[in-house]
């Protein structure tokens, strides 16, 4: 692992942006159940992951919190 960033969404700790050296970009390491399928997930910048994440956070987190 090279380098890697927090994605925290609203205050939640989502997960790890990693960089992993591949020109592929940045890989998603999910710690949250609502984004859980994402997990592996690649996209070329951090912005557009955040972006990706924030999304299905938004869709998903409530109900996740809802069945904890």
């Amino acid at each position: 692992m090279l380098d890697s960033k927090i994605i925290e969404i609203d205050g939640v700790f989502l997960g790890t942006a990693i960089l992993t050296g591949s020109t592929a970009g940045l890989r998603f390491y999910a710690a949250h159940e609502s984004v859980r399928s994402l997990h592996n997930a690649v996209e070329p910048d951090l912005a557009g992951l955040s972006r990706q994440v924030a999304q299905h956070y938004r869709r998903n987190g409530t109900q996740a919190q809802h069945h904890a």
